[in-house]
């Protein structure tokens, strides 16, 4: 893939992204937010996580497996989504350096 084709095709995905920001605000727009569907909603980040990692969970080893667990942990705990990713990543990348053979 050419560099052109690479920053073309990220303006794109960031483009789809806020279109999809866009209309989940147009389609709100009129409605009141609160009780169970605000609840929903905001269990939404942690939730949209864990399914991106999910195939990560099952298909790698023990270091990514217990990463994963403690990000599960950060995002139970209602941590900021930002902060529950980087505990993630750290989680995964000094278990990685831990379990490295010899």
């Amino acid at each position: 893939m050419s560099s052109s084709a690479a920053i073309l095709a990220i303006i794109g995905m960031g483009l789809a992204t806020y279109a999809t920001r866009l209309s989940g605000f147009y389609l709100l727009r009129g409605l009141n937010v609160s009780g169970p569907l605000k609840a929903a909603l905001d269990a939404l980040p942690p939730a949209v996580l864990m399914a991106v990692i999910a195939p990560v969970i099952l298909t790698t080893g023990l270091a990514e497996t217990i990463a994963a667990a403690i990000t599960a942990l950060a995002g139970f705990f209602r941590l900021p989504l930002a902060v529950t990713i980087l505990i993630g990543i750290v989680s995964v990348v000094l278990l990685r350096w831990a379990f490295q053979p010899g």
